[in-house]
């Protein structure tokens, strides 16, 4: 039988050298090394989670003592930080140890339905038993959906995955760094997969800080191989049961699923040194081929065909609990000479003992009646009819499990009680799959694959909630969620891999999973369903009567809130276009010089000689806006030009109101961009847009930009990559453009041997100012050298492959006369701090320059920032545009600061910023916290705005410590606003957005924080 590989992997992540940008505050010299991995419990309980009352909205809550600094740390920002040095010492993280209850009063399986109502990703399964918890599988949002349910993750002591992709795993690096941060030592859990699933672990090694110890199980090797993987063993392997766990309490096995294929296959080979247990052996190619292996045992004829790719492998888990002995019998332990006492637990518990009265041994099945078999539970995974068809000839079920073979009765048969299939129903209501489920006989199926009828039932009721009363407020910013809004659903096709349930007739009764529907193993005398726990459906009106009930002002809210827009069908009624034809004169934005050359960005000054200053509707002289600061670009907008969606407004890890960063900006007929992509995004753009409206969404990005490398902004992206991938499958596209910071494309790299991303990467250093102005230039002069018609004449340079997508590093053979000449101008541009590398991508930024101009965007800048290594802000401005009168009208000009504290570069870039939206991580009285962590507070926020003459500022990236709004004074706040997840910012309705700021303090007034025992503790993402 083939043997596991226990692969204890430590993520030891090289911090990468850091070019410091000269415009930084002046940096701390002396601070105190400290990882939240290592903070002792007392300072831990002072940072969590203070609690406020009802005024904290407007009166900051007292400061509280933050982590132990010097003087000379407060003086601007956190250089240990800012250089990646702070980490601690690396540690074990121990695995959790608990005592086993071989009796357990309290056992079943229930449905964790992640993904139910988006179909963004596989549900998970949990076996509950009193002293353990097993998960099955982890897509994106299992943390957010604990969090909601109160399933405790420290009481989760093994994780098992049936199949290595985003999908099922998704979810797995931003779990393994919640763990990792509680407690004082930390935490970690036992992984389980098959042996695809070193190539996650090798990807997540590119972010996952030092202090994460996982503990890795990859089953599938042979034994004795030095760690070679299964698949170069022979294929009837494949069939037989490998068990994971066999304990007094379980027994947990796997059957290994392959897809099918009736002419011959081949497979990738892994490098040996791959399952080595060492970092080292992680970073090893794996780029190798084997010879190709026969789809079954008896074929020797080698033919081509498909690869069997990582991530192609899945995986059937059969969960055997141990027999139910039979009844104790008192009678007959008193007449063997059994007085009652300890024996007879003993006995019970399946031990002999001596006979008080008479000299022999007395036997459990001498005392026992007949013992019942134990209740058995088979996850079958089958994505695909490829693997049904290796599924169909598995001899492992056919000797043990079915209830149809030739002797039923026979020793060894065994009987399955309930059979959970997560396979989608374009497979499971395949008739073969149908005949298939018949084999078992009377067992229970449930079929917890992605169906229509359970997504207007929202899996995250909380966040439903919000959305739903913010809704009723302000249907503008705040649109019904595309999950609710059911009606559309009903004209989608049944295609592939949405097929109804009722697509194919039923040969097998089954019942559709529910959210936290159970199915009981013990006690015996309640084996079988429980739906009590199943959450009920609270439509949108509910909600809407109860936050009457509990604020009735809120009506009247509504009412003034939508009076902003009265009359006012669409934005060119709103905002007119200004008389006359002169062209605008480009002036600084405020008084003083700019810091940016406006090369790439342009100006948005507004023309004092414009008299025509109509506002929006609004009731007393304080709704009225003076129309005299509105930018240029706003003349005349269409309502189909630019709108922000603001998916994930949180900081560190998911919370059940805010999930973590990610923006998405619609520019409908021009395309879409992403702003990060933290974990969950996909599931945002489905409560958003629905799923066949954020199918259409991921289809048209043409771009994704990512901050930096910390997990709560890019784990999101390989689900959105390779769902994009599988969308477009068969349609002419290219690749989708990634842009973000150098050790982002590691982890893609590693990575996309699971599934193919089909995209390009671009650091975000090659995107920087100094970078741009270089590639410009050098196009030039290459252009000039060689005389070309092309801007890179292709038979002048040399070009290394390399990269994702195989775009390779093009530069001219004779450097000496062109770009990088000692002495010329474009020198002193490439060793600027954020300056590109000395080898630039040009096809790549190429390819930029072509997006942004199908997008109607002029320039795409990123902006070194103040957080951590390689941390960026962006710059996107549109193209101007020419109105009806000849008149020429400025692009709009949008600033995104990911993560950082106030710095210059960021102001210099913002000027005369349409919107920025910064974040705000900390409340003003955390000042020495956010110096620490390198975040910024509210009013800093506020103020990089102002300084910037920014027309409007939206914040976001709240701590989690604020679940549904933070705090804030809102004396600063009137050129601003608070995000919240779903929010819709229209560019026609910039005008309107800070009035709107006090009715939302009117819907949060009676909202305090939750208490210590709902407190999602800090994870080390939010550093």
């Amino acid at each position: 039988m083939p043997q596991i590989s226990n692969l204890k992997l430590f993520f030891s992540a090289k911090p990468s050298s850091l070019l410091l940008p000269s415009f930084l505050f002046k940096p701390i010299t002396s601070y105190r090394r400290h990882s939240i991995f290592t903070l002792s419990s007392s300072q831990r309980d002072k940072r969590v989670f203070p609690l406020r009352t009802k005024t904290t909205l407007t009166n900051p809550i007292k400061k509280e003592k933050p982590i132990e600094m010097e003087e000379s740390e407060l003086q601007g920002f956190n250089k240990r930080r800012l250089e990646g040095k702070d980490k601690g010492k690396p540690k074990t993280l121990q695995l959790k140890t608990r005592k086993l209850n071989p009796v357990n009063t309290i056992c079943y399986v229930q449905i964790l339905g992640t993904g139910m109502d988006t179909q963004d990703t596989s549900p998970s399964v949990l076996l509950f038993f009193d002293k353990q918890r097993f998960i099955f599988n982890a897509g994106e949002g299992l943390q957010r959906f604990c969090t909601e349910h109160k399933i405790k993750l420290s009481k989760i002591d093994h994780m098992f995955l049936t199949r290595v992709c985003s999908e099922t795993a998704g979810g797995l690096p931003g779990l393994l760094l919640t763990l990792a941060g509680m407690g004082d030592e930390g935490m970690s859990v036992n992984i389980w997969g098959p042996s695809d699933i070193k190539y996650l672990i090798d990807a997540m090694r590119s972010f996952v800080t030092n202090a994460a110890m996982v503990h890795t199980h990859s089953f599938g090797s042979a034994p004795n191989t030095g760690g070679a993987s299964l698949l170069e063993s022979k294929p009837c392997i494949f069939m037989d049961p490998i068990v994971l766990i066999d304990d007094e309490v379980v027994k947990i096995s796997a059957i290994l699923l392959r897809p099918s294929f009736s002419e011959g296959w081949e497979i990738m080979e892994e490098d040996p040194n791959i399952s080595n247990t060492s970092p080292a052996g992680l970073d090893d190619n794996m780029d190798r081929f084997s010879e190709p292996l026969a789809p079954s045992s008896q074929s020797l004829d080698w033919k081509e065909g498909p690869v069997l790719k990582p991530g192609d492998i899945s995986v059937i888990y059969v969960c055997e609990l141990p027999e139910i002995k039979g009844k104790f019998d008192p009678a007959k332990a008193v007449a063997l000479g059994l007085k009652a006492g300890p024996k007879y637990r003993e006995l019970q518990l399946g031990n002999s003992v001596m006979s008080d009265r008479q000299k022999i041994m007395v036997h459990p099945h001498d005392v026992l009646g007949p013992s019942s078999p134990g209740p058995i539970v088979l996850l079958v995974d089958c994505p695909t009819i490829s693997h049904l068809k290796e599924m169909l000839s598995l001899q492992s079920l056919n000797d043990y499990y079915y209830a149809d073979s030739v002797d039923t009765h026979r020793d060894g048969v065994k009987s399955v009680n309930c059979i959970i299939h997560l396979g989608p129903a374009s497979v499971t209501m395949n008739a073969d799959y149908q005949k298939w489920m018949k084999r078992f006989g009377g067992v229970q199926h449930i079929m917890a694959g992605h169906e229509m009828k359970n997504m207007e039932i929202p899996i995250l009721k909380s966040s439903a909630r919000i959305s739903s009363r913010l809704n009723y407020l302000c249907p503008r910013f705040f649109p019904v969620p595309g999950c609710w809004s059911i009606h559309h659903l009903n004209n989608l096709p049944l295609d592939s891999t949405s097929a109804s349930e009722d697509s194919s007739p039923m040969l097998c009764e089954s019942i559709s999973a529910k959210n936290l529907l159970k199915f009981h193993l013990r006690p015996y005398a309640q084996l079988g369903l429980d739906r009590s726990g199943i959450p009920s459906i609270s439509t949108p009106s509910e909600i809407v009567d109860d936050l009457l009930s509990e604020i009735p002002e809120i009506e009247d809210a509504s009412k003034h809130v939508s009076e902003f827009w009265h009359g006012s069908e669409n934005t060119k009624e709103i905002i007119p276009p200004t008389q006359g034809t002169a062209i605008m004169v480009e002036e600084p934005w405020m008084n003083g010089e700019t810091h940016i050359s406006d090369t790439n960005f342009g100006k948005q000054g507004t023309d004092a000689s414009e008299e025509n200053t109509w506002c929006l509707n609004g009731s007393g002289a304080d709704e009225v806006e003076d129309c005299s600061d509105r930018p240029d670009c706003l003349e005349n907008i269409s309502r189909e030009d630019m709108e922000i969606v603001l998916l994930g407004t949180g900081s560190s890890q998911p919370s059940k109101y805010r999930n973590v960063s990610s923006i998405y900006l619609n520019l409908f007929s021009k395309g879409s961009l992403l702003l990060d992509c933290g974990e969950g995004t996909l599931g945002q753009l489905k409560r958003r847009y629905g799923v066949k409206g954020a199918d259409d969404a991921v289809k048209s990005l043409r771009c994704i930009w990512i901050s930096h490398i910390h997990a709560d902004h890019h784990t999101g992206l390989a689900r959105i990559l390779s769902l994009r991938c599988e969308l477009l499958r068969g349609v002419p596209h290219e690749p989708l453009l990634v842009i973000g910071p150098r050790p982002l494309k590691r982890f893609l790299d590693a990575y996309s041997r699971l599934e193919d991303l089909d995209m390009q990467f671009l650091d975000c250093r090659d995107t920087t100012e100094a970078a741009m102005d270089a590639f410009a230039g050098s196009l030039e002069s290459i252009g000039d050298h060689y005389s070309s018609t092309s801007p890179i004449n292709v038979k002048n340079v040399n070009i290394s492959n390399g990269g994702i997508g195989g775009q390779g590093i093009v530069m001219p053979q004779n450097l000496e006369t062109t770009l990088f000449a000692k002495g010329s101008r474009m020198q002193s541009y490439w060793r600027r701090p954020g300056s590109p590398n000395s080898l630039v991508d040009f096809p790549v930024l190429k390819k930029l320059k072509e997006v942004l101009c199908e997008a109607g965007l002029e320039a795409l800048i990123s902006v070194p920032v103040v957080h951590c290594p390689q941390a960026f802000g962006i710059v996107l401005k549109a193209t101007e545009r020419i109105n009806s009168v000849g008149k020429v009208i400025p692009g709009w000009k949008l600033v995104y600061s990911g993560d950082t504290r106030p710095c210059q570069a960021l102001i210099d870039a913002s000027h005369g910023a349409t919107v920025l939206i910064h974040e705000a991580t900390f409340e003003d009285g955390m000042v020495e916290e956010a110096i620490a962590r390198n975040h910024s507070t509210t009013k800093e926020a506020v103020e990089v705005g102002a300084a910037a003459g920014a027309y409007r500022i939206i914040l976001t990236h709240f701590s989690q410590r604020y679940p549904k709004i933070p705090v804030f004074d809102e004396t600063h706040m009137h050129k601003t606003c608070i995000a919240f997840d779903m929010m819709s910012v229209n560019l026609a309705d910039l005008p309107v957005l800070p009035k709107v700021l006090p009715y939302l303090k009117l819907l949060f007034r009676n909202e305090m924080l939750v208490d210590e025992s709902e407190a999602v503790s800090l994870s080390t993402v939010e550093s």
